[in-house]
């Protein structure tokens, strides 16, 4: 018996060793399929891997990621920021919320946490300090609140969770809004304390006028529009998830077109980004394949989950038990990854317990990039203070107020589970 886990242990191991985790993945896939049980020949472990790894609607994913390339060199963020500048810059923190409310915007375009926060820690941070802000503060805020970004659909870890259990990828895009709203107005409660305690300056000198505001809506208008319409898109069968990443790619061109901020020039650096990008989740993606393929064998999702049922049948305590997993993991390893390595061996024994994938699903991606914010080494806390220039210790001073609030929209999810599944429900009926 403790020979079928060994390949997760040595998986694991290499990664804490600070492995590359394709090579993790693949080590622990190797060792099962050549040495503890080659029943099978190599070739047909690849070529099962191969033919994974190219389904239809694995391709949603590197659409996806193009299309949030060519909206970081569109001058969309640029018109949000305004936008978002014009709504809440006037308040006693305003820059604070301003950082909160862009990165909500750009998870309906870029979905991307990690590009969130770097394009952030260059347009934000910098302004926040000339304005008196702590630069770790300023760091956090840009942290936790990209984290909502790939809540917020068209959010590639939506797809990929989607994709890997079988529940409607619109249901799932639809399904993190209403999570992504209480994160970011939770983010916007502590910034709002932070501030009157401090007394943090304001972003603008006085409110918008109406026609500032007015004038800000109207050029970045054809960017807000964009999340309903792939939502709308999909419910109408216009298109597929798949279509759909190339249907953003489309209205990302002619957007930046419209706005004369797209030029030739900028061919090479988004083609250069969206590769590099795609490569690496795509290795990932390859990688988790095998490892999946060498869990279904030994059936280890199903043993987990009659230990687990032997244990307690009560599924409040299934959940509080693997988000503990989830969340202490994601304090070493990479998100994308987790979600790969975890959603095959969690979501059939979520299943078990009669839990709603759809809400099962964004408590699971909740916490996951909530243990990115988290010491020891949350990979999102060390990409942020790696680029402002902030030591960890100035980093967790501010950075746990946000982590509870992730927490607590996940228990919150967790006792109701109408918060993630209502609107998917309304719309796509039950």
């Amino acid at each position: 018996m403790m020979e079928s886990f060994l390949p997760i242990i040595l998986a694991f191991g290499l990664m804490f060793l600070s492995v590359p985790v394709p090579i993790c993945l693949l080590a622990g896939t190797f060792l099962y399929f050549g040495v503890l049980n080659p029943t099978l020949p190599m070739t047909s472990i690849i070529q099962n891997i191969v033919n994974q790894s190219m389904s239809t609607g694995m391709l949603a994913a590197p659409l996806f990621i193009m299309a949030g390339a060519i909206m970081n060199y569109s001058g969309i963020t640029a018109r949000m920021l305004d936008f978002c500048d014009c709504l809440l810059g006037h308040k006693e923190g305003g820059l604070a919320y301003v950082n909160v409310l862009l990165s909500t915007l750009n998870g309906g375009m870029c979905g991307s946490a990690t590009a969130d926060a770097a394009l952030q820690c260059k347009l934000l941070v910098p302004e926040m300090e000339k304005k008196g802000y702590p630069r770790a503060f300023s760091t956090a805020v840009t942290a936790a609140s990209s984290l909502i970004t790939p809540i917020i659909p068209p959010g590639v870890p939506l797809i990929l969770y989607g994709i890997m259990t079988g529940v409607s990828v619109g249901k799932m895009w639809v399904a993190g809004y209403v999570p992504g709203i209480m994160l970011c107005v939770g983010m916007m409660v502590v910034c709002a304390i932070y501030a009157h305690k401090y007394h943090w300056k304001s972003g603008r000198e006085s409110r918008a006028t109406g026609k500032e505001l007015l004038q800000a809506t109207l050029k970045s208008a054809l960017a807000l529009i964009i999340p309903l319409f792939m939502i709308a898109g999909l419910r109408t069968g216009l298109f597929t998830a798949t279509e759909a990443g190339t249907v953003l790619i489309i209205m990302a061109i002619v957007i930046g077109l419209i706005y004369r901020s797209l030029s030739p020039a900028h061919f090479k650096p988004i083609m250069k980004d969206a590769f590099l990008s795609t490569a690496n989740i795509m290795l990932i993606i390859v990688s988790a394949c095998g490892f999946s393929m060498y869990l279904s064998w030994e059936r280890i999702p199903q043993l987990l989950a009659e230990w687990m049922m032997s244990v307690s049948t009560n599924k409040y305590m299934f959940l509080l038990v693997s988000q503990l997993v989830v969340f202490v993991l994601g304090m070493f390893l990479d998100g994308t990854a987790l979600l790969l390595i975890l959603t095959p061996i969690l979501y059939p024994m979520a299943q078990s317990y009669g839990i709603d994938l759809l809400q099962f699903g964004m408590i699971f991606l909740v916490n996951l990039y909530c243990g990115c914010l988290t010491p020891p080494f949350g990979t999102l806390m060390y990409v942020t203070c790696n680029l402002t220039d902030v030591s960890i210790p100035e980093f967790c001073k501010y950075g746990w107020a946000f982590i509870l609030v992730m927490i607590l929209v996940c228990v919150i999810m967790a006792i109701f589970p109408q918060v993630p599944t209502f609107l998917p429900n309304l719309i796509y009926g039950v």
